[in-house]
């Protein structure tokens, strides 16, 4: 499975978020610069993020966005699912029921079982993958370069 810009770009948004949005809500267009993606693109994620509850919105002239949860509480795989809409990698392991109607070999198909413990390893993995792990992970490289530099 390739992941399309919109699970990347939402995890760099999602992150800004987590860095500058801490006391104050963030301005879109900061996030657009920042992070080098177009505006629209960004209004795009914005709303599915909203609608699954993993971003809040405020109105006004301080008005912005903020993380719904802590950055313990989004992990990877929470973007991922919001924004790419699938939860496996093929369309016939999308769900675990015996037969899946996809292909002429629904039902006797002898491979199915690898793609669907595959997607599950991947959303396990993804799943284990806070934003609050991959910030202090970046730090932690920070501070070692530091050391050694």
């Amino acid at each position: 499975m390739r992941l399309t810009t919109k699970s990347r770009y939402g995890t760099r948004l999602i992150l800004d978020l987590a860095l500058y949005g801490k006391d104050t809500p963030v301005p879109l267009s900061d996030v657009s610069k920042r992070q080098n993606i177009s505006l629209k693109y960004l209004e795009q994620l914005i709303g599915k993020l909203k609608r699954d509850g993993l971003i809040n919105s405020q109105r006004g002239a301080s008005g912005g966005y903020l993380l719904a949860k802590t950055t313990e509480d989004i992990s990877v795989g929470d973007i991922v699912r919001c924004l790419e809409g699938i939860t496996a990698i093929t369309d016939c392991s999308e769900e675990d029921k015996k037969l899946c109607s996809v292909c002429n070999r629904a039902g006797d198909c002898l491979s199915r079982w690898v793609w669907i413990e595959a997607s599950k390893a991947m959303f396990d993995c993804l799943d284990s993958i806070s934003i609050n792990d991959i910030i202090n992970r970046n730090r932690n490289d920070i501070a070692i370069k530091k050391l050694y530099c």
